[in-house]
C-alpha cells in the first residue's frame, strides 16, 4: 500500500510539473517573420532593411516581458520566393506578422499569402492592395501621390513645362507614374514619356535616347536603389542639361556610389531621418530619429546612410505598439485569435512617432503618413541637404 501511494504521489507531482511545463509553453515568445534580399538585384535595398532590423531588436526586444523572436528569410529579389517564405515562416514557424520585402512585387506576393492565411503584414516597400485584397496589410513608405505632390511643386518653382518619366516596368514603376500623370498637369506641367526597363537591365541607352530627343526641362525616374541610377548615368553620356529628380526610393548610399557626379544636384522628396540632424527641434520625428541613428551604430557599428533601414526600425516600433494592445486583449501568440487582434491593433494605430512619419493607419487604407512624413532633400557632393 506505501509502494502504491508513492507511485500516486509521484504521479500527481509529475502530473503537476507537466502543467505548468504546458503553461509555460503557452505563454510563447512572440514571434515575428522577417523577409528581406540580401541577394539579387533589389539587395542594395534588401541588405539596410537587413540593418535596420538589426538597429530595432537593439533598440527594444521584448513586449509586455515576453521576448521577440524574430527569424529572418532571403528571398533573393524574386516574388516567387518571397511568397514561398512567408507560408513557410506562416504555417512552420508560427509567426504573428510578418515584416518585408525589399521590393514592391515581393510584398505584393507576401500580401497574397498573409491574405489567405489572415496574418497581418506590415509592407517595407512601397506596396498598395485596395479594398478586401489588402485587408491583412499595411504600408510604410510614404505613398507615391505624396512625394510625387513635392517634386511636381519643386518643378513649377523652377519654371519646368515639360517632363520625361522612365521607371521600372513593375508595380513601383506604375504607383510613380500614376502619381506623376494626376500632379503635373494641374501645375501646367506637360509629361512628355513614360520609358521603362527591368530592375536586372544593366543598360537604359535606347529608352535615354527616346528622352534625349524629346527636349523635356526635367526628367524624373520611378525606380530605386543601384539600378536607379542607371537612367542618370545615361542621360550624362548623351549630354543632357536639364533639371533631374527622383523618388525616396533613391534614398541609398550605393545610389550615389554608382551615379557618381551624374546624379549631383538631384532633388528628391523623402522621410524626415535622412536629415534627422538637420531638422528643427520641435520637429515630432528628430528625438526617435536620433534614437535610431544610436541603435544603428550599436548594432552595426556604423552611422546609417540611407532611408530604408529606417523603415524597418518603423516597422518594429508599429509591431511592438500593436502587440502591447493586442496581448491586451488575453489571445496567446501563435493563434488565430492573436493575429486577428493583431491585426486589429496594427490598422487602429493612432499617432505613433516614427523616424519616417507619424502614423495613423485605418482598416480601408494601407498607408499611415500625411504631410509631416515628407521633406525635400539635394544631393551636394554625395552628401543629402534640406531643402527649405
Amino acid at each position: 500500500m506505501k509502494v502504491l501511494n508513492r507511485i500516486r504521489t509521484l504521479a500527481a507531482i509529475a502530473a503537476g510539473l507537466g502543467a505548468l511545463s504546458a503553461a509555460g509553453a503557452w505563454a510563447a515568445d512572440l514571434k515575428v517573420g522577417f523577409i528581406t534580399s540580401m541577394s539579387g538585384p533589389v539587395s542594395s535595398l534588401g541588405i539596410p532593411y537587413d540593418k535596420g532590423m538589426k538597429a530595432a531588436v537593439a533598440y527594444k526586444s521584448e513586449v509586455a516581458g515576453r521576448k521577440v523572436q524574430v527569424i529572418q528569410l532571403d528571398d533573393a529579389s524574386d516574388p516567387s520566393t518571397a511568397a514561398r517564405n512567408a507560408r513557410k515562416l506562416i504555417e512552420e514557424d508560427k509567426v504573428d506578422v510578418i515584416i518585408g520585402t525589399a521590393g514592391a512585387p515581393g510584398s505584393l506576393a507576401i500580401a497574397g499569402v498573409a491574405r489567405e492565411t489572415k496574418t497581418p503584414l506590415i509592407s517595407i516597400a512601397n506596396a498598395d492592395l485596395a479594398g478586401e485584397e489588402g485587408a491583412w496589410m499595411v504600408t510604410l513608405p510614404q505613398p507615391a501621390p505624396l512625394m510625387m505632390g513635392a517634386m511636381v511643386e519643386k518643378m513649377k518653382q523652377a519654371g519646368v513645362k515639360t517632363v520625361a518619366y522612365i521607371g521600372y516596368s513593375d508595380a513601383w514603376g506604375d504607383l510613380v507614374y500614376d502619381a506623376l500623370m494626376k500632379s503635373a498637369p494641374t501645375a501646367g506641367i506637360k509629361v512628355v514619356s513614360n520609358e521603362r526597363y527591368a530592375r536586372s537591365d544593366s543598360s537604359v541607352a535606347g529608352q535615354v535616347l527616346k528622352i534625349v530627343a524629346l527636349r523635356p526641362d526635367a526628367v524624373i525616374t520611378g525606380a530605386s536603389g543601384t539600378p536607379g541610377a542607371l537612367p542618370y548615368l545615361a542621360l550624362t553620356e548623351r549630354g543632357y542639361k536639364g533639371k533631374i529628380y527622383g523618388m525616396h526610393s533613391l534614398i541609398n548610399p550605393d545610389f550615389i556610389r554608382v551615379g557618381g557626379p551624374s546624379v549631383e544636384g538631384l532633388l528628391a522628396p523623402t522621410g524626415p531621418v535622412v536629415v534627422a540632424e538637420q531638422l528643427p527641434d520641435n520637429n515630432p520625428m528628430k528625438k526617435i530619429a536620433m534614437d535610431f541613428r544610436a541603435a544603428y551604430q550599436k548594432a552595426n557599428g556604423a552611422a546609417p546612410t540611407d532611408t530604408f533601414s529606417a523603415y524597418s526600425f518603423d516597422a518594429w516600433l508599429i509591431y511592438l505598439d500593436a502587440a502591447q494592445r493586442a496581448l491586451a486583449s488575453k489571445a496567446e501568440p501563435g493563434t488565430p485569435q492573436f493575429r486577428l487582434a493583431l491585426r486589429d491593433a496594427i490598422v487602429s494605430t493612432k499617432e505613433l512617432v516614427g523616424t519616417h512619419s507619424v502614423y495613423n493607419f485605418k482598416p480601408t487604407d494601407r498607408y499611415g503618413s500625411d504631410d509631416r512624413s515628407r521633406v525635400v532633400v539635394k544631393l551636394e557632393k554625395g552628401q543629402w541637404k534640406l531643402v527649405p
